[in-house]
């Protein structure tokens, strides 16, 4: 047993060409759908709660990223619906069905907004609840979770449903129940692989829409770095067509 940088890199060398040929399919219809919502003048609202909201960061306002997109994040609650800062102390919080319709209000959503959700497990009560009001509301719905983690799992929503049960399409991050893939010595296992694998998954998707607005004789709304020459005129220039409907801060 080998435990160092160049080991773990071995297992995303394989983990990788694994994940995007696999999925190179969903990846495509996952597309479709937000390429119909952009068409449609929607916006792609993305959620993540716990570590999987740094993919609704790749989703959502970075460079060479989409600009009609708005990340949902637990804190909104606090940022825009005036609830105590001490909320989001609690470990529970993501497991608590009962906020997830706080969220979607919070939400400058239209009818033709799809939504992009990432869970590796995929059975919290907040994700699973969030999901299920995104389709009574008639959204298209992307989960980006772990399959291998979530049959693993029981559903901590009343429903007994999880987030691969509402999905019009499910991208599959191939990471191991558990997330890690290097065993330690005396048993457990380290080298968490969801947020690399869920990312690719991310902006396989994004070039796919690229390619459909292209084809479809659009220039896409696309983020220049703000970090360079510029880069904040076109992207304030862009986020203007879209005013009221992305929010860009924390």
């Amino acid at each position: 047993m080998t435990i160092d940088a160049q080991s773990f890199v071995g297992h995303i060398e394989k983990l990788i060409p694994s994940v995007a040929t696999s999925q190179t399919a969903a990846v495509g219809r996952a597309a479709r759908l937000i390429s119909a919502s952009l068409l449609d003048g929607g916006v792609i609202q993305a959620f993540g709660s716990g570590h999987s909201e740094s993919i609704s960061m790749e989703i959502a306002g970075r460079a060479g990223g989409l600009v009609p997109t708005n990340k949902i994040a637990l804190r909104d609650l606090v940022l825009y619906g005036g609830e105590p800062a001490s909320l989001l102390g609690s470990p529970e919080l993501e497991r608590d069905p009962a906020i997830a319709q706080k969220l979607y209000d919070l939400i400058p959503v239209q009818p033709q907004d799809a939504f992009v959700i990432t869970s590796n497990s995929g059975v919290n009560g907040t994700i699973v609840e969030f999901a299920t009001i995104v389709k009574e509301k008639g959204h298209a719905l992307i989960a980006i979770t772990s399959l291998k983690h979530t049959h693993e799992m029981t559903s901590r929503h009343p429903s007994g449903r999880k987030l691969i049960d509402l999905a019009d399409v499910v991208l599959d991050n191939g990471a191991p129940y558990g997330d890690s893939m290097m065993d330690l010595p005396g048993g457990g296992t380290f080298g968490a692989v969801s947020t690399i694998t869920s990312a690719l998954l991310a902006q396989m998707t994004v070039a796919e829409v690229v390619k459909d607005l292209l084809a479809a004789g659009q220039v896409p709304p696309v983020y220049l770095s703000a970090n360079m020459a510029g880069g904040d005129e076109h992207n304030r220039e862009l986020e203007a067509r879209y005013a009221g409907r992305i929010r860009r801060g924390a």
